[in-house]
């Protein structure tokens, strides 16, 4: 008996790869995605591409739509604690307008590391929602321009669609300008 098999922690099957031959990890954060969305009522396919989806511009061209309805979910450290602002894939964000939308004096963004223990997710796949903690989210208010956006679903090879609003509910924003403009500068 393996060392694992003897801890009780022997492969179950949601840690065995899937069918298409996704690595464990790759396989089981979708479904991390999927039941998070249905803890919070909605029912949104989760679309997995060979191609990375990692960036805005590769998501948009996996999906078939503007870079402005990819969204972003970006990982921020305000005032020592984690945020995530959700932002248009057409937008850079400016980290004024965040500490302004987030009531916060100082706000800089997070490391790949502070990322993954504020989601449990890493950088380029990490989802509006079911993240390891609870996190205060601030929401671009260009994504409420479109019908439908969007976002990771726990891989750089994953995203779900969803109406701005519901996006909105689901991870309860609060939505503003968090976009830099040429006059606003880095």
């Amino acid at each position: 008996m393996s060392e694992r098999a003897r801890r009780g922690d022997a492969a179950r099957p949601r840690d065995l790869p899937s069918a298409g031959g996704a690595p464990p990890a790759r396989a089981a954060a979708p479904d991390r995605v999927r039941a998070a969305l249905a803890r919070l009522g909605l029912s949104c396919e989760i679309r997995e591409f060979p191609a990375s989806t990692r960036t805005a511009e590769e998501a948009a061209r996996a999906v078939g739509c503007s870079v402005a309805q990819i969204v972003k979910s970006l990982v921020f450290i305000a005032d020592g604690r984690p945020i995530l602002v959700l932002a248009s894939g057409a937008h850079r964000v400016d980290v004024r307008k965040v500490a302004r939308l987030a009531g916060a004096s100082r706000v800089e963004k997070a490391t790949a590391a502070e990322t993954r223990a504020a989601t449990g997710f890493a950088i380029g796949g990490v989802p509006p929602v079911g993240h390891a903690v609870p996190l205060p989210v601030s929401v671009d208010e260009a994504l409420l321009a479109y019908p439908i956006v969007y976002a990771a679903a726990g891989t750089a090879h994953a995203v779900f669609a969803i109406a701005p609003g519901d996006l909105v509910r689901a991870t309860g924003g609060t939505v503003g300008d968090i976009a830099e403009t040429p006059d606003s500068g880095p």
